[in-house]
């Protein structure tokens, strides 16, 4: 419990003469009175008479006079003391201050739980008891306080306690012979700012570490490509829809195994949100599992239908992928498409591979089939997998979107003007998004593996 001083009589710390000012009628000898202008004996803030002073945590919280509950920019204060002169002082004070606010009383700390709200902006609290240890007792209002302000407002005048009043936390330390109503008002709105500043702060600071953390998780969760075939160049693309994300629902990995057989996927899970950013992560490791356990084709698909059914957080989320095995000696290739674009092959020009054995997506429909198609590729060649984030995106401001076909004809040209790896990707998605008019919203994801038999 936090006591008056009045009632426990002097503290032993240090105190200065209070400065002493003319004072009119009777009323707590702590009350100072302007010399001139005589005051009646009535808090302007309660409106009630304190020839009797009013019991403190009792009653109505009171209120600076023209402000009525929720008035725009009123101050709610809440004050912990059982001395009824102390909440005189500081209604009287506040009074003269003009200052707009609602004053609560409790006279403890388990009466300020209570009283205490989000409303809350200062807390004014005094140290002047006895036989206590001040600085736990202020540690244990600072615990309370959360967001609010605290200010101690006592009558002991110790330079040493005030120091280490703000060092707990307090945003103030107030001597009550040396404040007038002025000093007080100034001293809570400073107090209720800085706090502002702190927590803004505190926020920030907080925000970065955790951005600082996701981003090392998302980077870890993306792929690192095994390959050890120097003939083959990989480059990738990626770029989540969702804003401050590092990660989002498409998915990409590239496997060598130890037959020298290449394995390439990419996949897109519906939907943006961190669920299906964290579902993608799960199928993408999965692929990677079965892959190096010699898994491979529909059979492969199966199994990763199989993990979709049981991670997805609901039975409308599907997922489409597309999927290339390379044989060893890169010339052949075999495709499959679970309701996935095709990919596109560069070689003397640039076409999009055939869909005919086109799959239902993930998730989709129970016991699906996904039969598979061999594919040419000749010595030199590039493919590129990607997302539908990459061909949703209109052409003009009409309705028309530029589908695969229209990427074939972007790509053609791209690949005329002597584009390739990277470059390629680049040019392409800055065509695309001049087309639309504005950057892609959706998820994108691009994969490029490109053969090179000049290279040993």
């Amino acid at each position: 419990m936090i006591h008056s001083a009045r009632r426990a009589g002097p503290p032993a710390a240090r105190r200065r003469p209070a400065r002493t000012r003319p004072r009119a009628g009777p009323g707590p000898p702590s009350v100072r009175h302007s010399p001139t202008v005589r005051k009646p004996s009535v808090s302007t803030l309660s409106r009630q008479p304190h020839s009797v002073p009013p019991v403190p945590g009792h009653g109505r919280p009171a209120r600076s006079s023209g402000s009525g509950p929720g008035a725009e920019g009123t101050l709610d204060l809440l004050l912990i003391g059982d001395d009824p002169s102390d909440v005189f002082l500081v209604e009287r004070m506040l009074a003269e201050s003009g200052l707009d606010a609602r004053l609560s009383v409790a006279r403890d700390l388990d009466g300020a739980r209570g009283r205490l709200t989000r409303r809350t902006q200062c807390i004014i609290v005094d140290l002047s008891a006895p036989d206590i240890d001040r600085i736990e007792a202020l540690r244990d209002v600072i615990a309370l306080s959360g967001s609010t302000a605290v200010v101690v407002l006592t009558a002991l005048d110790d330079d040493d306690l005030g120091v280490r009043a703000v060092a707990t936390g307090a945003a103030d330390y107030l001597v009550k012979q040396e404040v007038d109503g002025p000093l007080l008002a100034r001293a809570i709105r400073y107090a209720i700012e800085r706090k502002r500043a702190e927590d803004t702060e505190r926020r920030l600071v907080e925000a970065r570490i955790l951005g600082r953390e996701n981003a090392r998780l998302e980077r870890g969760l993306l792929p690192v490509p095994l390959i050890d075939d120097p003939r083959l160049r990989h480059h990738t693309r990626y770029r989540p829809g969702r804003r401050r994300a590092l990660l989002g629902g498409d998915f990409y990995d590239t496997v060598q195994t130890e037959d020298g057989t290449v394995h390439l996927m990419i996949g897109d899970v519906c939907g943006h949100g961190p669920d299906e950013a964290a579902l993608g992560v799960q199928l993408r490791m999965a692929w990677r599992t079965l892959v190096l356990a010699g898994h491979t084709g529909e059979r492969l698909l199966g199994i990763l239908d199989t993990v979709l059914g049981h991670e997805r957080r609901s039975d409308e989320i599907f997922t489409t992928l597309c999927m290339i095995t390379i044989a060893p000696d890169r010339r052949t290739a075999r495709l499959h498409l679970a309701g996935h674009p095709a990919p596109l092959l560069f070689g003397t020009g640039a076409a999009a591979l055939p869909d005919d054995s086109l799959g239902p997506a993930l998730g989709l429909i129970p016991g699906a089939e996904w039969p598979g198609t061999d594919v040419e590729l000749g010595d030199a060649w590039t493919l590129m997998l990607y997302t539908d984030g990459l061909i949703e995106g209109r052409v003009g401001r009409g309705p028309e979107r530029l589908g695969t076909d229209g990427l074939v004809r972007l790509a053609r040209g791209a690949h005329r003007r002597g584009a390739a790896g990277r470059a390629l990707i680049d040019a392409l998605v800055a065509e695309v998004e001049e087309l639309n008019g504005d950057a892609l919203t959706d998820d994108l994801a691009v994969l490029l593996l490109s053969h090179d038999v000049t290279r040993t």
